[in-house]
């Protein structure tokens, strides 16, 4: 069989598995919601509230009926695209998504692209110096900066940037005051297409922040990849023979051992964004930033099950399509890989 149909083959797998994924996923968070302590109607109504009117409520979401009725509405809801109303505002779970999504992507690839540039940089530079001092600091680095409690590093971070020196708004997205630009919710992206340069500054000053303390946190996940493959591959019988050849150190590493160490840098990288887009929720809570993963934690304190299961929904289909991609990137670039 050649390369291109096993790779199609290998893709059409992944695809055809990804709904039987996201409904495990699926029926896990409803039933987790289910079991969990607490009651979405005194969530809506208090505690205090008439039992009469806590019935009538919860008649009218349809928490009466038994649970198996009410995973078979979910499932039926959810194979057309209905995620449903949320049971505190009414809005539809779709748009409360749709607002807080965008929020959530611009800080994670920018978070993304700040751990990539750090996380190589000190990589290559450690290795470039291999058992030196520079190598042990970049060791130390890959994992002081893995093993920092986000909370922590981010309100030192506000309190040094913000409180103390005052270069930079302590939370939130967009200066108070400001109209923010109208399109697809990346506030950067449409304050650029817009012209609107007051709005690009806020915007910008409200992200720096946030995004550069998250990519410092992963920046050494990248650190440590690229160190532990890009020794790897300089201790490699090609790379040998690239300095047999009387190649210069330069050309050897920049030829011939980077691009193979990379390859393995590129799958963490999928894999980190599409953890991002919903496990960036220590940073948007600390620093108060409207994304999908505080609003995901904001609805499982209301106990509002319809806006929790569309939130998992969502992101887990993210991560089936980013990670899918990304190996497909991968089997593209490197004709070693076999399925």
């Amino acid at each position: 069989m050649s390369r291109g149909r096993e790779l199609l083959r290998y893709v059409s797998t992944r695809l055809a598995l990804a709904p039987v994924m996201l409904w495990l996923i699926s029926t896990l968070v409803f039933l987790l919601l289910r079991v969990a302590p607490g009651d979405p109607v005194d969530a809506v109504l208090g505690s205090r509230a008439p039992e009469e009117v806590k019935a009538e409520l919860r008649a009218q979401l349809g928490l009466d009926q038994s649970l198996g009725k009410q995973y078979l509405k979910f499932l039926w809801d959810l194979v057309h695209g209905d995620l449903g109303l949320s049971l505190i505002d009414e809005n539809p779970v779709t748009g409360i998504i749709g607002r807080a999504l965008p929020a959530s992507l611009e800080l994670s690839v920018t978070a993304l692209v700040v751990a990539a540039v750090v996380g190589l940089a000190v990589g290559f530079t450690a290795i470039a110096r291999s058992e030196g001092r520079l190598d042990l600091a970049g060791r130390f680095y890959g994992i002081g900066t893995y093993a920092l409690p986000p909370f922590w590093v981010a309100m030192l971070a506000q309190l040094l940037f913000a409180v103390m020196l005052g270069w930079l708004p302590v939370g939130g997205r967009f200066p108070p005051g400001m109209v923010p630009p109208e399109g697809s919710g990346f506030l950067i992206a449409d304050s650029l297409l817009s012209g609107d340069w007051r709005a690009l500054q806020g915007s910008l000053r409200h992200l720096v922040l946030p995004a550069c303390t998250l990519g410092l946190l992963l920046s050494g996940v990248f650190t440590n990849a690229l160190r532990l493959n890009l020794n790897r591959s300089l201790r490699s019988d090609y790379v040998e023979a690239a300095r047999s050849r009387g190649l210069n150190e330069t050309q050897v590493v920049l030829r011939h051992a980077l691009p193979n160490a990379l390859l393995p840098v590129l799958t963490i990288a999928g894999i980190t964004v599409a953890s991002l887009i919903g496990g960036a929720l220590l940073i948007e809570v600390t620093f108060s930033w409207p994304g999908i993963a505080l609003r995901l934690q904001e609805s499982i304190n209301q106990r509002d099950y319809p806006v929790v299961q569309g939130i998992v929904v969502v992101v887990a289909s993210l991560v089936v399509l980013v990670s899918v991609a990304v190996d497909l990137l991968v089997a593209l670039l490197d004709p070693r890989v076999r399925y």
